[in-house]
């Protein structure tokens, strides 16, 4: 038995002592037993095949305290929208803060607060989604993480809902005691016609040791529209594991924008699924990697239902001796007749060491379709930076500024101002001139 694995026994002991936030002890059984029957995924398997959860497997993690003192110096440097502005949910290692978040919001049947208070409150609409969609019977990770629900957020939208101010669901891990594990648990249901726009945010002070196993299941009724936003800006020394699981209904529509920056090891999974035909994905992904960093973009949209439409474009942007991952699968069933997707993968290698896997992958099994998918990785343009060396640009400007060109379209198909603003800075950040790229801003 591993580190880890002996932790999380002690743990999930330690969970059934005090009891779970749930009353629901025979999904937490069976979930747990199913990832001691499948254990950690090793580099043996084909989905993990170019990351390794080695070090992972050699480190104990301990729970993380439910009222860990949070600073204000940490919460100044993340990003926290206004008040007015936004409806904001705080968790503070994995447990609510409603001291720091906005007030519950309820109104005409819509909730917007924890899991926890949703679970207490109306337990039936809860269990009627969870785990239902984010399939644990497969995958040790998402098993791990229903296991251990204890909170995380819960958006319940009725038919024709649309609350004019984003939500956001602020994240953060502080590590106070030693290394921590959190896994939060959100569910987004979102009724027939209805709209909204989330933004989920995963961060922690810069040299904390802690892992986030997150799971966030979308559940999109007929003509429902989300708009979904993730930014993974997590310790240095931190792993980062998550999935976000999509069920389209009919003539719904769903778009993603992830940027992942931080963590010594991330994994985002990204799983989208047409349960009925006339619906919309969009994923769009940015991912940048310097030092020693591993960053792991998978994604899985399933055209199982006719008529559907899928978009798909990652960008990586790779430095020092980081590793970028990108697997995409874009799978159409064989009753999915006029299926359109289109998946692109872009990656810039800016240094000798930094390396990228890419495996962009069609799988098609219906004959009226318009399918198309492709791959690239590159470096700078020499001739390109030449010329710019040649108007008085010094190297290191230069390479940012090309840099910067080949990140910001990421960054410009984000319609949230407030946020767009938040990721260019993030992005800037990571440049070697970035000085000089925030005057020219």
């Amino acid at each position: 038995m591993t580190p880890f694995e002996r932790s999380l026994r002690e743990g999930f002991s330690l969970l059934h002592r005090r009891g779970g936030a749930d009353p629901m002890p025979a999904l937490r059984e069976a979930a747990f037993a199913r990832f001691a029957e499948l254990g950690l995924p090793t580099t043996e398997s084909e989905d993990w095949k170019y990351t390794s959860l080695a070090a992972l497997a050699e480190m104990g993690f301990g729970p993380a305290e439910a009222k860990s003192d949070i600073g204000e110096e940490l919460l100044r440097g993340l990003w926290t929208p206004p008040a007015d502005g936004f409806i904001q949910v705080v968790f503070v290692d994995g447990h609510h803060r409603p001291e720091l978040s906005s007030p519950a919001w309820s109104s005409g049947g819509s909730f917007i607060g924890s899991l926890r208070a949703a679970l207490a409150q109306n337990r039936d609409l809860v269990a009627r989604e969870l785990a239902r969609h984010a399939d644990f019977r497969r995958d040790a990770l998402t098993a791990l993480n229903t296991a251990f629900i204890e909170d995380g957020a819960f958006i319940h939208l009725p038919a024709g809902a649309a609350p004019q101010s984003p939500i956001h669901l602020l994240f953060l891990s502080t590590a106070s005691r030693g290394a921590t594990l959190s896994h939060p648990r959100n569910l987004i249901v979102a009724g027939r016609g209805s709209q909204a726009t989330v933004v989920e945010t995963y961060a922690g002070p810069p040299e904390a040791t802690y892992l986030t196993n997150a799971v966030t299941e979308v559940v999109l009724d007929e003509g429902a529209r989300l708009d979904h936003y993730k930014v993974q800006q997590e310790s240095e020394r931190a792993f980062h594991i998550a999935l976000l699981q999509v069920s389209h209904g009919r003539d719904s529509r769903f778009t993603s924008h992830s940027l992942a920056l931080g963590a010594a090891l991330a994994r985002n999974d990204v799983r989208a699924l047409f349960a009925a035909e006339g619906s919309e994905c969009t994923l769009n992904g940015l991912y940048m990697a310097d030092g020693k960093q591993h960053l792991d973009n998978r994604t899985l949209i399933d055209h199982k239902s006719p008529r559907c439409t899928s978009r798909e474009l990652y960008k990586g942007v790779l430095d020092g001796h980081s590793r970028g991952v990108f697997s995409g699968r874009v799978l159409v069933r064989e009753d999915a007749q006029k299926t359109d997707a289109r998946q692109i993968n872009k990656n810039l290698l800016l240094s000798e060491g930094a390396v990228v896997d890419t495996k962009p992958q069609l799988e098609i099994f219906a004959d009226d379709v318009k399918c198309a998918h492709g791959a690239a990785v590159g470096k700078l343009d020499e001739d390109a930076l030449f010329y710019l060396r040649s108007r008085g640009l010094g190297r290191e400007s230069a390479k940012s500024l090309l840099t910067y060109a080949f990140a910001s379209e990421m960054v410009d198909l984000i319609p949230l101002a407030p946020l767009r603003t938040r990721v260019r800075e993030l992005v800037t950040s990571r440049l070697p001139d970035r000085e000089s790229l925030r005057e020219a801003a």
